[in-house]
Order: structure tokens, then C-alpha cells, then sequence
């Protein structure tokens, strides 16, 4: 005999409240990299900046066993920063690399809220001064220029301090990115870490090194059998490593410091002092940021390095 139902029960096949088998996990973590690694090649991105993005990345997914792009959380980045034993700055450094790719995510659909803005690691920025122009003079009245080596590191000490460029540039440089007729450096944004076109003027002085430094690297290259057109090479014609952290000319300056005891004597302190060289000069700010291929005015007034009293004189002229 059929069981009777009441008003209120309820007619359901079992098989309904199962829960699913699959379970959808959405993109999967290191596919993303990898499509995002393509994109960021096909706009130009600095072999560095891929690599960065790629490492750091790569370790957060390790480190939190993350698998799929929706584990990814407030909490477990949280975890990740905690279980790192590296120093402030540092973890600075590499939340900004996972932010940029997570960004990248968000941009491609992946991830539908960029939640990760919220974190934040407070850093107490100490401002770097930058070089003193007596102790460049110093510098440059101490090195041999009758030898390549001399010349070269001569010549590159002055291309840091008249056109501010970053040490990374510097060894891509090459000889076709110099306008003598109209006395320019004309950059082209593969080399620039902002990726924009640059034009920097150039002074006689420069101009003229540049012809003598171009003939004796001629001379290298030629003897070590070399084929390239790099203003600034090794002393065996090679290109120079355009990482600030093993860099030929960047070691030299280190070497240079220690020999003759010049303090602050490095390219990240010669850029800021060229920034203070154009304030002083008169640039306002704005220009200044542009020389330097800066995106936020706040990064330029870090450059300047301005005295209290300075500040306090400059705005006097403005009540």
C-alpha cells in the first residue's frame, strides 16, 4: 500500500543532494605565469623584470602549495610573508612582484577582485643622499685615462652624472643611440626601465669622450675579435652585464670607493645627485622626474634629498 504524503513533504530524487564529483578549480596557477610570462614578453618587459616575476612567483606557489589560482588569499599571503626570515625591505620586494602578477591576473579574468591592495608592509625608508660633485671631481682627476680602462670608467662616471641614467641602461647603450649633430642621447624604450623613448642632451664634453672612447673601443674589439656596437664594453670587447649587481663599471666604482676612500661613491648615488644637480640648477620637479624616467613625483623628491632648512627657504618665496 503507497505511503501517503502530507502537505508538507517533500518529493526529491537522492541522487540530487549528492555532492558533485568534480569540483571546478579554475586556472591553474603555473598555466598563468606561463601565459602571463608570453604577454609580458610580446610588450617589451626587461629580461630581468620576467625573471623576478617568474622566481618570486614560483616560490609563493611552493611555499603556500598552492595549486589553482582561487587558493590564493588575503590569509595565505599573510603566511607566506610570515614565513619568510628575510628583512623588511625584502619582503617589500617580493609582495611587490606577486601584486604585479596577481594584477596581471586580474586583467586577464582570472581573478575577480584585487583584494590582495589591502596588504601592506610599513617600511622605515631611509633617505640615500647622493654623491658629492667634489668627490666625483676627485674621482675622475684620480683615474688614467690613457688607459681603456681609465677612459671607459672616466666616461661612464660622467654619463651618470650628466644624463642620470640607471646602471642597467648604461651597458645598453650603443653607439647608434648617440646624436652627434644635435648633441642628444636618444634612448629607445627597450633599454629604458619605463620602457618610453628618452632624449637626454649632451654637453661638448661628452660628445667629444664619446668619439675618443668609440675609437679605442674599436681598437678592442677588433684585436679580441668582437662584434658589437656597445658604447661601454670590457676590457676584452664584450658586452658588459647590464645587472647593477654584477656590472663591470659598477664594481669598478665600488673598488674605486675603498682605494681612495670616497664615501657614497656607487651609480644609484650618482643618479641621485644628478636629480639634485638639475634642482639646483633650477628644474622644477616635474622635469626632473621626466629626465629620470620616474612614473610618481613622490620616487624625484625621494632623488632630491632635500635639507629642512632648503624646504623651509624654497617655500618662503612662494607666501
Amino acid at each position: 500500500m503507497p505511503k501517503k504524503t502530507g502537505i508538507f513533504d517533500v518529493s526529491i530524487k537522492a541522487e540530487v543532494l549528492k555532492p558533485k564529483t568534480e569540483i571546478t578549480k579554475g586556472m591553474d596557477a603555473e598555466k598563468a605565469l606561463q601565459i602571463i610570462h608570453r604577454q609580458m614578453m610580446l610588450n617589451g618587459y626587461r629580461e630581468r623584470t620576467l625573471n623576478d616575476y617568474n622566481l618570486i612567483f614560483n616560490l609563493f606557489l611552493e611555499a603556500m602549495n598552492v595549486k589553482h589560482l582561487e587558493e590564493i588569499t588575503v590569509n595565505t599571503i599573510y603566511q607566506w610573508l610570515d614565513s619568510m626570515n628575510v628583512s623588511a625591505s625584502t619582503k617589500s620586494t617580493r609582495l611587490k612582484c606577486l601584486k604585479a602578477v596577481l594584477s596581471k591576473c586580474f586583467n586577464n579574468g582570472w581573478i575577480q577582485s584585487k583584494f590582495w591592495l589591502t596588504i601592506q608592509i610599513k617600511l622605515d625608508k631611509k633617505v640615500k643622499p647622493g654623491a658629492k660633485e667634489n668627490d666625483l671631481n676627485v674621482l675622475l682627476s684620480l683615474l688614467d685615462s690613457s688607459t681603456f680602462i681609465g677612459l671607459r670608467d672616466a666616461v661612464a662616471i660622467l654619463t651618470l652624472y650628466k644624463t642620470g641614467v640607471r646602471i642597467n641602461t648604461l651597458g645598453q647603450i650603443r653607439e647608434c643611440h648617440i646624436d652627434f649633430a644635435n648633441g642628444l642621447l636618444n634612448l629607445e624604450g627597450s633599454i629604458m626601465k619605463n620602457h618610453k623613448h628618452l632624449k637626454l642632451p649632451l654637453d661638448e664634453q661628452l660628445i667629444e669622450l664619446y668619439r675618443v672612447l668609440i675609437e679605442q673601443n674599436q681598437k678592442i674589439r677588433t684585436y679580441y675579435k668582437q662584434d658589437n656596437d656597445f658604447l661601454f664594453i670590457t676590457r676584452r670587447g664584450g658586452k658588459i652585464n647590464s645587472r647593477s649587481t654584477n656590472n663591470a663599471i659598477s664594481k669598478q666604482l665600488t673598488k674605486y670607493a675603498k682605494e681612495y676612500n670616497l664615501p657614497n661613491i656607487n651609480p644609484h648615488a650618482i643618479r641621485r645627485a644628478y636629480a639634485k644637480s638639475l634642482y639646483d640648477k633650477g628644474a622644477n620637479i616635474a622635469l626632473i622626474s621626466k629626465a629620470l624616467g620616474h612614473s610618481n613625483l613622490a620616487v624625484t623628491t625621494q632623488y632630491l634629498d632635500l635639507e629642512v632648512d632648503e624646504v623651509a627657504e624654497n617655500l618662503r618665496d612662494y607666501l
